[in-house]
């Protein structure tokens, strides 16, 4: 290149945009990439991140999150895989049709979470459904726009809190699979824990 800026004659410019294009084409974060957008967010929304990408939540579902002794799963066909390989406490969440289901949070995000337990749950409503948040962390649609944008700052891109889910999805099948189950196991067994009703939902997270 000369140094007014124009390239030679029959020379072509490096496309510097191509790399993110390839990664915008997959909607899962990678550990290192999550990490990265949660360290330009608030400590209250951080917190959710890294809750949101280790146990596989919905924005909205980051709302609902409480102790797996305040309030009962549905009951649904639970294979004994489920979490295998991790190690974290047993949480509840009111997911998409209002179905209960229990999540796993790693122990360290636990410590921090039960440090912004509230003195007295409080109603909040998002999407007109209302929802008894009883933890003083970031969730729904503050905590979704605070990704993307941060997101964007880390990483010039973002796909969207939604993402993490993704994330987890391919991490799991990834472990599971490493632990000894076949593949069509694992799926199940992720199915379950994303509080997916069929396995071949789980299988679009894959993508």
């Amino acid at each position: 290149m000369q140094l007014n800026g124009r390239l030679p004659p029959k020379t072509t410019l490096y496309r510097v945009k191509s790399e993110l294009d390839e990664i915008k084409r997959f909607r899962a974060y990678t550990s290192a990439r999550a990490q990265a957008v949660s360290e330009h967010q608030s400590e209250t929304h951080q917190l959710s991140t890294q809750i949101a990408y280790a146990a596989g939540l919905r924005a909205h579902e980051l709302l609902t999150l409480a102790r797996a002794e305040e309030r009962n799963p549905d009951k649904r066909p639970a294979l004994h895989s489920k979490w295998a390989g991790r190690e974290g406490q047993l949480y509840t969440v009111q997911g998409k049709g209002g179905l209960v289901r229990h999540v796993l949070i790693p122990n360290d995000l636990v410590e921090q979470l039960e440090k912004l337990r509230l003195d007295n749950p409080v109603t909040v409503t998002h999407r007109k459904i209302n929802y008894l948040q009883r933890y003083d962390i970031g969730a729904g649609k503050r905590w979704s726009d605070s990704f993307s944008k941060a997101s964007k700052l880390a990483l010039f891109f973002s796909t969207g809190a939604h993402g993490l889910r993704h994330s987890y999805a391919q991490e799991r099948m990834r472990e599971l699979i490493e632990i000894g189950f076949n593949g069509l196991f694992a799926l199940k067994t992720v199915s379950q824990e994303m509080g997916h009703f069929r396995p071949e939902i789980t299988e679009v997270y894959l993508q």
